[in-house]
């Protein structure tokens, strides 16, 4: 007797940590601890970047072409607003500068920083007059694009969500291009690091 009430101990005992329910009895108890194969997905880990742009806003004046960055083009300030196929201002912080060649050439450049677009979405959205022109493709741009339209050329510049237009208004459009050409690389030269 003393057997039989020690073996229905012991079974009982088993049993302790298993809840009292005749359904669920024989399954397998959930386990107490969490198995150490894989760990679950962090929530805290930040989603994919989306289209809107995030970055930090820059002023559109720091990416301007000053006096001191044209004098050896030998132009002087001129009055008239920018010219050329520029960027529409909505939705933008812009700022722009025009100057006078003493041929009577204008060149002119216009830097719009976007709050909500990237540079090169706006950059390929561009609809501007005259023909497609190849330039050589500059450093440090995400999008580039030129046209010529009689002698006025207007080169578009993306980075980040800043769009940078040059527009050079000459005689010839061999002599846009050319200006063109050697202004580039300060145009570049400008933009912010890290837009």
């Amino acid at each position: 007797m003393l057997a039989v009430a020690a073996v229905a101990l012991f079974g009982l005992a088993g049993c302790a940590d298993r809840p009292n329910d005749l359904e669920t009895y024989y399954d397998d108890p959930t386990p107490t601890s969490t198995p150490s194969a894989a760990p679950a997905p962090s929530t805290s880990v930040a989603p994919p970047p989306s289209r809107a742009v995030t970055q930090r806003a820059v002023d559109p004046a720091l990416a301007l072409l000053s006096d001191e960055d044209v004098a050896e083009e030998g132009v002087h300030p001129d009055t008239g607003k920018a010219s050329g196929c520029l960027v529409d201002a909505a939705g933008a912080a812009q700022r722009s500068a025009s100057w006078r060649y003493a041929s009577g050439a204008v060149l002119s450049h216009q830097v719009s920083v976007y709050a909500q677009r990237r540079g090169e979405e706006v950059v390929a959205a561009a609809r501007c007059e005259g023909r497609p022109v190849t330039l050589p493709a500059q450093p440090g741009v995400s999008a580039q694009r030129a046209w010529c339209v009689g002698g006025t050329c207007t080169v578009w510049l993306a980075k980040g969500n800043l769009v940078s237009v040059l527009s050079v208004a000459a005689s010839t459009e061999a002599r846009a291009v050319d200006a063109a050409k050697r202004l580039l690389p300060l145009v570049v030269a400008k933009l912010p690091a890290q837009p």
